[in-house]
């Protein structure tokens, strides 16, 4: 997996437009208690109910999905009634809930997915129809991950599914230049 994550480097080679914000909330639990150290023994059954996690994800995941779909279809539709970010937020926040989530639930293929569309989503300009289809590209293919319930890495096969969507990234940037950070407008030309 790490040979796959270095022929696809972070934000697909460009500089991001834009950062999926990370909002740490107050720690009103931490200041009732105090600081200070956790016992092995509670940092040992945490990290056992975690790995024993049973619950299904299927059901968040959709919704997350859900989410995710109706951000593309306003994108789709309203495209010239609300502005790019606006937009582009709306993917990245489920697209962060899915990155955030698929670990604990023991999908890392859904984690490692969701988060080469954050980074996808945080370099493109405009929210495009092709750029568009490779957001819909990652629902299909998180979808189907969460449906088949491909847990773990997926192993080739999930790795060939993630080559895929990398490549389809990379075939964008090279198709449309402008539509990346990496893009430049050069006003030395004359007219």
């Amino acid at each position: 997996m790490e040979a796959e994550q270095d022929k696809y480097p972070q934000h697909f080679n460009q500089a991001p437009r834009r950062r999926a914000e990370i909002i740490k909330p107050p720690n009103t639990l931490k200041a009732k208690v105090g600081s200070g150290g956790i016992s092995e023994a509670i940092l040992n059954k945490a990290q056992a109910l975690l790995e024993n996690n049973i619950v299904d994800f299927m059901p968040l995941a959709e919704m997350y999905l859900q989410n995710l779909m109706r951000a593309i279809e306003t994108a789709q539709t309203n495209s010239d009634k609300l502005d790019t970010e606006t937009l582009i937020a709306g993917m990245i926040y489920p697209a962060v809930q899915l990155k955030a989530n698929g670990g604990m639930f023991h999908y890392p293929l859904v984690t490692t997915m969701a988060d080469r569309l954050i980074q996808y989503l945080e370099v493109i300009v405009e929210a495009d129809m092709d750029a568009l289809e490779i957001v819909l590209a990652f629902h299909t293919t998180i979808r189907a991950v969460i449906m088949g319930r491909i847990i773990g890495t997926g192993g080739r096969h999930g790795q060939e599914l993630l080559a895929a969507l990398n490549d389809a990234c990379m075939r964008y940037f090279e198709r449309y230049p402008y539509n990346h950070s990496s893009y430049r407008l050069d006003y030395t030309e004359e007219f």
